[in-house]
């Protein structure tokens, strides 16, 4: 699934190549994409002259600013939007064509299907649903450390579950999970509210420095995520742990590890990230 740097480099893509452009027409291929307004013909009518006047993203939830609505989109696990000319033939895994005033396309594509858009007028976007109760975005000075301390210190599930919990922390995903423990040398089965004031400390700072790179980076690209030039994410080539179980710890050499965790499958060094262990400043 798409998490919050891959999210990222998608809109700044879309932002590059259909900022300023008008919606003349649009083609629903597969109703179930359309999650709001559940009329589908209302939603191609009411999209008819919008322009596209920004593009902005909230945790995973891509931000169409329109005249009128924002439109929310949840690429879910493969959903990517392509830029087309309108020659070009559709796949069979495109679902949702907007045509532009200048005569190219945006393609919604989905393999699994899974993705959701929902139009919704301005003044109500963010008190939606999907949207309200989402947390900080995992960057300085907006994630900030009393907050996250908080958050971590009334919940007494494990910090991997925490991290993957969108109302403590927006954008994080499966992949970042893991890759943010292993910076914080911190154990992901190891109970929220059970961190140190120091540990505490060591996750903010993994949070903004992981997080950071992965959006300079584009993105991990694991197995069919691109952006909107069609371009692959690079992050895949800094990934410490995540999909390396069986592989030697770049800081340690000890066996990477991979169990069940939070319902996820979860890397970690059993040396670096001990259950009770000391914990130094990183």
């Amino acid at each position: 699934m798409p998490e919050l740097p891959e999210v990222e480099s998608v809109r700044s893509g879309l932002e590059k190549l259909i900022q300023g452009k008008t919606i003349k027409t649009v083609n629903v291929y597969w109703d179930r994409i359309i999650a709001e307004p559940s009329n589908v013909e209302a939603f191609k009518r009411q999209l008819v002259d919008q322009k596209i006047e920004a593009i902005g993203r909230r945790g995973k939830f891509l931000l169409f600013q329109l005249t009128d609505y924002v439109l929310i989109s949840h690429l879910r696990m493969e959903g990517k939007y392509r830029i087309e000319e309108s020659t070009v033939p559709l796949t069979k895994h495109t679902h949702v064509v907007f045509s532009l005033d200048d005569g190219v396309e945006l393609r919604y594509l989905d393999v699994r299907k899974f993705g959701r858009m929902s139009l919704v007028e301005k003044d109500l976007v963010h008190t939606h649903k999907s949207l309200a109760k989402l947390g900080p975005e995992p960057f300085d000075g907006t994630l900030r450390l009393t907050e996250l301390d908080r958050q971590l210190k009334k919940r007494k599930k494990m910090i991997k579950a925490s991290l993957l919990d969108q109302t403590v922390i927006a954008g994080i995903g499966n992949i970042y999970a893991d890759e943010i423990l292993f910076e914080a040398r911190i154990y992901p089965g190891r109970l929220s509210n059970s961190l140190s004031d120091l540990e505490m400390t060591n996750l903010h700072k993994a949070i903004l420095l992981v997080m950071g790179k992965a959006v300079k980076a584009g993105g991990t690209t694991i197995r069919t995520y691109m952006n909107a030039f069609g371009e692959t994410g690079t992050y895949q080539a800094s990934l410490n742990v995540y999909g390396k179980d069986g592989q030697p710890c770049v800081r340690c050499g000890t066996i990477i590890e991979k169990t069940k965790i939070a319902q996820r499958g979860t890397h970690y060094c059993p040396n670096c990230q001990l259950e009770n262990g000391p914990i130094e400043p990183v």
